[in-house]
């Protein structure tokens, strides 16, 4: 695949797999596919459950100023603070290089960057970590610990990483969501979801005091083994914070795209 095309990939991952997990959360949830603009909002305290994303290619600064504008006013409509994801590698260079004071002219900060990675990389070989036990979350507490660990990762209070996924069944059946233990206490996190005939990795997060063991790349390595082997698939797609993008590299993915993460200024 060339560069472009794994980026426009990156960008269709998140639109057909955060459809799926914003009606997940919510069956009410505004998932609209707009000219140059994915709407996928849950009205979450989680976040990440709140997004927009341009979709287009090759997008010129004019272009870019409308829809940067046009997604603004999606955000601003809505009573929950999300982001907006920008897939930087789908805009025209002259575009690129305007997005940050585009962006400011319609009322968004940055907010934080990130990577789109894919691979051609399963099977795996079975995973393991001398320090780590896996499980596969399937009931309300291994549920509840999952969304905490993503909280203490993130930042988040505790009930808004909760009110992203408790009581969610498609979290316990549908999701390959995996923690891993030491000394049964969940440390680390990672689930794939099956996605357009991709594996997508989402929510990976290791409890910050608990860093820098390998933690993370042995969790989503189980998560990617174990969805490999349900479903026959090889490909996979994830989006990697600034710290995760390090780890990814090591399981067999490559980056496609940068990406940036922008908030309302006016949301605080």
């Amino acid at each position: 695949m060339t560069r472009l095309t794994e980026s426009i990939e990156s960008m269709e991952q998140l639109a057909a797999g955060w459809r799926t997990l914003v009606l997940d959360r919510s069956p009410d949830a505004d998932v609209r596919d707009l000219p140059g603009v994915a709407v996928r909002w849950a009205e979450s305290r989680f976040l990440f459950w709140n997004c927009v994303t341009l979709t287009e290619t090759g997008t010129d600064p004019a272009l870019l100023a409308r829809r940067l504008g046009e997604a603004a006013d999606v955000m601003r409509a809505k009573k929950r603070a999300g982001f907006l994801w920008v897939f930087e590698d789908l805009l025209a260079d002259d575009a690129r290089a305007a997005l940050a004071p585009a962006a400011a002219r319609a009322g968004l900060v940055h907010a934080f960057p990130g990577t789109g990675m894919a691979g051609d990389l399963l099977p795996l070989p079975e995973p393991s970590h001398p320090e780590l036990t896996f499980v596969r979350v399937r009931d309300e507490e291994q549920l509840t610990a999952y969304a905490d660990l993503n909280s203490r990762a993130y930042g988040f209070d505790p009930a808004d990483g909760r009110d992203g996924l408790a009581g969610s069944a498609l979290w316990k059946t549908g999701v390959h969501a995996y923690l891993g233990l030491r000394d049964g206490v969940p440390v680390t996190c990672a689930a794939v979801v099956e996605t357009d005939g991709r594996l997508f990795v989402v929510l990976v997060a290791t409890d910050p005091a608990r860093e820098r063991r390998g933690y993370g790349e042995a969790v989503t390595r189980k998560a990617l083994y174990e969805a490999g082997r349900a479903t026959g698939l090889t490909r996979a797609t994830l989006h990697a914070t600034a710290a995760g993008a390090p780890v990814y590299p090591r399981i067999g993915f490559r980056a496609n795209s940068a990406m940036s993460f922008w908030a309302l200024a006016d949301r605080g």
